[in-house]
């Protein structure tokens, strides 16, 4: 399926324009394809199946946009390609070197659990076996001292051992490398002489700090990814250039910046949050063009529902994550709480007879029951069309929904079972996935200390728009922001970032007592590093761009704040300061008469990359003409309402909306409740304002 959508002289635009910015984001369906004309600032897309092998379905969507490779100045890229490689395991063959006696970190990790009082549920199993982790005598003690140096003959030894075993990437991790990496560079000097074709990681360089399990597994994800991503970001390339484009291919990583298809085979482990790093910063840009510094981003899918926090023009980053539980990746991550609730979510009633709404999925295939593809239990899908929320069709079309069936499977599945009719089934279906999600906008906003009073509610992905309102209500949202391509919103973030490189190191010491010069001699070491990484990458000075940070925690605490900072430093006096409010807002308490000690120091390097406008449309007013009608149930009646159709192609800038009313267009739903004004604003975003109970 190939579709686009929107502004139709974008389009135009778009496919003869010598200057096009080009973002794609691949997904486990759909590549959704963002085209943007830098003449005009007009923006359309493209949206095709994703393939089996994804290049193709990324050239696939470029073509399908109308793009000539020859016109395209940028290409940035999300994707999933690491992601799947550590859920699936499918990567190549790897060995790792440790330290003799430490080949088992990976393994005994923690001692936690996902969950906590499971007790037969088995740990999944390391990416590397434990035969393929090999050891040898070294030893550096904790302050960086070489207490044993390297046997170099056993290290020769162990590269044969990896030659004959046809092993391409090698992990490196020697316990306390990073207070001093001596031991591990020689390492990788004795297999770079004996093995020149074979990848490896060193965890003094991915990343050296304290907490060997943590340094351990990051290193270890990094390697066995390095393979993965250095083949598809080298085919990438070479199919590009055949075409004719002659920039860099650009691929978003965790971190919510870009890294260049050869930078990304070196730091591999940081695509593995590729795609939900994009819809963030889709959803923090859509919130500022609109006026909003604070926002939440709410991306619900087919099968999940992806939220994110963006506070005074920041969106929250995290050190602390995994694909699967007990491998935790340290690099830093924009930081997104995902959930098991999308459109094809199940309903369903546990053994005590309650009702209960995902983690599990139909899918794509069989699909909702009303997709009458073979689906027959009753999910979210069916629950709006049950309610009139969504019609007869999705895609423009593509999809066809048969509401009988849909009917069917909440009858069978929740109705008769709960001795309800079938609307208050269906209600009660939308009620629970409401309230899912509602706690995981809750605990990424209230626990973390912000009130969700004070933001607005970017709706996006698939489903989004049809639940952003009644997840406004609940939480006393007042704002909910619908962009003007819900869909393919996450392409839309690959086009607004910057190359980026997050650099660290430890440094640990008590606040009072450390002395500034030392603190700002490290910070210029860092700040060297990230401009050589800018440098490598084509970044000129002038577009360079360095953000420190100070790691702060109280004596005797194990987990630390970010604390920004300007340069240059003369005291650590003000970072304090800062570190007592935000351990407040972010822990509830604060103790201003502790001892608190510096944990690490980090430089975030930019490369700015040049903006170009989005097309900005001068509003007008405008009466919209429903295209037609449709009985709808709202959480606000249980009984039907008459209510008006809208097409969004045909509400230009300037439009308001009274609910009731349900939105239409190519690639979502938005249902505006009763009592509800929706207005589109010069951006095409649609506004609408929550009349809020008063407390």
């Amino acid at each position: 399926m190939t579709t686009s959508t929107l502004d139709k002289p974008a389009q135009a635009d778009a496919a003869h324009s010598r200057a096009v910015r080009v973002a794609c984001d691949v997904g486990g369906t759909f590549t959704d394809i963002c085209i943007l004309n830098e003449a005009t600032g007009r923006m359309h897309v493209a949206k095709v199946a994703t393939t089996v092998d994804p290049i193709e379905g990324v050239l696939e969507g470029i073509a399908a946009g109308g793009v000539d490779l020859k016109d395209m100045v940028l290409f940035s890229h999300g994707t999933t390609l690491a992601t799947n490689a550590l859920i699936t395991r499918k990567f190549p063959p790897a060995v790792m070197i440790n330290t003799k006696g430490f080949r088992d970190v990976i393994e005994i990790r923690r001692g936690t659990r996902n969950d906590l009082w499971d007790t037969y549920a088995e740990m999944a199993g390391p990416y590397i076996r434990r035969r393929d982790r090999l050891t040898v005598t070294e030893r550096i003690d904790y302050a960086g001292k070489v207490v044993t140096p390297l046997d170099e003959d056993e290290a020769r030894k162990l590269a044969a051992v990896i030659k004959r075993r046809g092993v391409s990437t090698v992990a490196i991790c020697f316990v306390n490398a990073f207070a001093n990496p001596a031991n591990e560079e020689r390492m990788r000097q004795i297999l770079q002489e004996e093995l020149p074709d074979v990848a490896i990681s060193c965890s003094s360089e991915i990343m050296p700090e304290i907490f060997e399990h943590e340094r351990f597994s990051t290193t270890v994800a990094n390697a066995i990814l390095a393979p993965v991503v250095g083949s598809y970001g080298k085919g990438l390339t070479e199919r590009m250039a055949a075409g004719g484009y002659k920039e860099d291919v650009l691929l978003l990583h965790s971190g919510g910046g870009v890294m260049t298809a050869k930078t990304a085979e070196k730091f591999a482990a940081r695509l593995a949050a590729s795609g939900i790093a994009a819809g963030a910063i889709a959803s923090r840009h859509i919130a500022q063009l609109a006026g909003f510094e604070n926002s939440i981003g709410f991306d619900m899918g087919g099968t999940s529902t992806d939220v994110s926090l963006c506070d005074r023009g920041n969106l929250r980053v995290t050190k602390d994550w995994h694909v699967e539980y007990g491998y935790p990746i340290c690099f830093p991550s924009i930081e997104v709480l995902t959930i098991g609730a999308g459109g094809g979510s199940l309903a369903w009633l546990d053994e005590a007879g309650s009702l209960r709404n995902g983690p599990q999925s139909a899918g794509s295939n069989p699909g909702p029951a009303c997709y009458d593809r073979g689906g027959r239990n009753p999910t979210n899908c069916d629950a709006n069309v049950v309610l009139g929320r969504l019609g007869g069709h999705l895609a423009g079309g593509a999809v066809k929904l048969d509401k009988s069936l849909a009917e069917e499977a909440i009858r069978r599945g929740v109705a008769e079972p709960l001795g309800l009719s079938l609307t208050e089934a269906a209600t009660a279906v939308i009620r629970v996935a409401n309230a899912n999600m509602a706690d995981a906008i809750r605990l990424i906003s209230i626990r973390r200390g912000y009130d969700p009073r004070d933001f607005a509610l970017v709706a996006f992905g698939g489903a989004g728009p049809l639940h952003g309102a009644a997840l406004a209500k609940d939480l006393s949202i007042p704002t909910v922001l619908v962009p003007p391509n819900p869909g393919v919103t996450s392409a839309l973030g690959c086009l607004l970032v910057d190359i980026k490189h997050d650099i660290s190191t430890m440094f640990l010491g008590n606040a009072t007592e450390v002395d500034p010069e030392i603190v700002e001699k490290t910070f210029q070491s860092l700040e060297a590093e990230g401009r050589e990484r800018l440098d490598n990458e084509g970044v000129p000075e002038e577009r360079m761009l360095f953000q420190r940070f100070i790691d702060m925690r109280y004596l005797g605490q194990w987990r630390a704040l970010a604390v920004p900072v300007s340069a240059p430093i003369r005291s650590i006096e003000d970072a304090i300061a800062i570190f007592h409010e935000e351990h407040g807002r972010e822990h509830n308490y604060k103790r201003t008469d502790a001892p608190v000690e510096i944990y690490r120091l980090s430089v975030s390097a930019t490369g700015l990359s040049p903006k170009a406008e989005f097309a900005r449309q001068t509003p007008k007013p405008f009466t919209a003409v429903p295209v037609g009608h449709r009985d709808v149930v709202f959480d606000e009646s249980p009984d039907p309402i008459r209510t008006p159709l809208y097409n969004r192609d045909e509400l230009p800038a300037g439009t308001v909306i009274e609910g009731p009313a349900v939105i239409d267009q190519l690639d979502s739903t938005t249902v505006v409740p009763p009592g509800v004004k929706a207005e589109v604003d010069p951006w095409l975003t649609i506004i609408m304002r929550i009349p809020l109970a008063e407390s």
